[in-house]
């Protein structure tokens, strides 16, 4: 890990610290993204080259805390806003989405059922990911997710209201690895500026 300077810039898949705060840019082609560091805050502009691309701020290790975020969320085409994290035992990657761009995450998955949280419904779903990209090399692993029904950039999210949720359901969680308030793209374009 990497102590970077109070501003920087990446364009390269990598993992750090920064102002205190844990920063991660994971680029599929290595390509097509620059990531500027801020203390608490960042912005993310992508391009198509990436293939996909996930960029955020937050903590490692994560934990069920009210996480309060603001900014702006500029998809052209496919692209996440979520807070987004990694469990290990078992090895789990989770997304509680705040707001998408043309393509919901949740399409072809079935839904579990719902959380009420931080005034918005979000909706439960799982899937499963086969010998894919993970925090420990290629491998298989679950996919958790709550999608808000209606969007929106800024907010707290009471990640312990999802957590406990998706236990209702069966989704157990394992130990916290990182936990990011993220932007992703995914073959589109655009930009994203985020505090937390």
């Amino acid at each position: 890990l990497v102590e970077l300077a109070r501003r920087a810039t990446i364009t390269s898949s990598s993992t750090g610290t920064s102002g205190g705060f844990f920063y991660s840019l994971w680029t599929q082609n290595n390509a097509g993204a620059t990531m500027n560091i801020g203390t608490g805050q960042y912005s993310l502009t992508w391009d198509s080259s990436s293939l996909n691309v996930v960029a955020g701020l937050g903590w490692n290790p994560g934990s069920a805390q009210a996480i309060s975020y603001s900014g702006t969320f500029s998809p052209n085409g496919n692209g996440y806003l979520s807070v987004y994290g990694w469990t290990t035992s078992p090895l789990i990657e989770y997304y509680i989405v705040e707001s998408y761009g043309s393509y919901n995450p949740s399409s072809g998955l079935s839904q579990l059922g719902t959380v009420t949280s931080d005034g918005g419904t979000y909706n439960i779903y799982k899937s499963t990911r086969v010998n894919q990209p993970s925090i420990q090399g290629t491998a298989t692993f679950d996919q958790f997710w709550s999608v808000r029904t209606s969007h929106r950039v800024g907010g707290t999210v009471t990640t312990s209201n999802h957590f406990n949720a998706w236990k209702q359901f069966g989704l157990t969680l394992g130990t916290h690895n990182y936990q990011i308030l993220a932007t992703e793209g995914y073959q589109s374009s655009g930009s994203s500026s985020i505090s937390v």
